[in-house]
């Protein structure tokens, strides 16, 4: 057997595998109609309060490397609404800290939705042929937009600077020290809302979408995360899932919990359960 088509077969193998992976509850996520102005990025808002729940079990990321056995988080409680035009997922789960602080020794808690565009998708960020949309809030994130962005001292108050570039040197010749924004890394750059939308094909291929159409938002209170995840229900550009009423379609979960040192690779995850939008 050649290479490729050995990476071909290991890739459909992978695919039939996640498929046989536990499926994350037996009920089906629906995302109930509701009379409510979009989008639903409010946790705390009474129109959850009309979505059934479910339980989303989780597994822990031992399919590719950094394997993590030893997930902090086990489970999820979930909760979908749709007024027509936008469709909102309310996440729960157990976390005994709030870690929305991101430095080289420390994680932030992070959790994503992810929906197939193109199937048949594996759960694990899609795979060849396979496109998923992810939707991924970032307690960092929203600590940004609360508090202003950190700067060098408050993430590491013994660093000592004498001057930086940009400062002696032109604008041009200051980018190569400008680190990822240098680049014109999209994950640099100041984002309005803490949830990061991305599209997938399989694994090391997870890519910031140019046009950022989801928003959100997470309440930590009492050991317990409350996040509201939401996105337009109808296609707005190619790569967008359909959420319009009447679809039925899938949705998978991972989260991170950083006091448990998960980023990355390491961390838990679901298999794909059955989504309905109904009307």
């Amino acid at each position: 057997m050649n290479k490729t088509a050995f990476h071909c077969s290991l890739a459909a193998a992978l695919v039939v595998g996640m498929a046989a992976a536990p499926v994350a509850a037996a009920d089906t996520l629906r995302a109930v109609p509701v009379d409510a102005t979009g989008p639903f990025n409010d946790p705390e808002s009474e129109v959850w309060d009309q979505a059934p729940a479910v339980t989303v079990s989780l597994n822990p990321q031992q399919v590719t490397r950094p394997h993590h056995a030893d997930i902090a988080v086990t489970e999820l409680t979930v909760r979908a609404v749709n007024n027509g035009n936008w469709v909102g997922i309310l996440i729960e789960w157990d976390d005994d800290t709030r870690d929305d602080w991101f430095v080289t020794d420390a994680f932030g808690d992070q959790v994503a939705v992810q929906f197939p565009v193109e199937g048949p998708a594996s759960p694990m960020m899609g795979n060849p042929g396979g496109k998923v949309n992810i939707l991924q809030w970032r307690a960092a994130f929203q600590r940004d937009l609360v508090d202003g962005e950190p700067d060098i001292r408050d993430l590491y108050p013994y660093a000592l600077v004498d001057v930086y570039p940009d400062e002696v040197l032109r604008v041009t010749d200051a980018r190569a020290f400008a680190g990822a924004m240098g680049v014109d890394n999209p994950v640099a750059r100041p984002f309005e809302s803490p949830v990061l939308e991305q599209m997938a094909e399989g694994w090391s291929s997870l890519t910031v979408k140019p046009m950022q159409h989801a928003d959100g938002w997470g309440v930590w209170e009492d050991g317990t995360w409350r996040v509201a995840i939401t996105r337009p229900a109808n296609q707005i550009m190619p790569g967008d899932p359909d959420l319009s009423r009447g679809t039925e379609t899938q949705a998978a979960f991972a989260v991170w919990d950083g006091g448990n040192r998960e980023v990355g690779g390491r961390k838990s995850w679901s298999g794909w359960i059955d989504l309905k939008v109904e009307e």
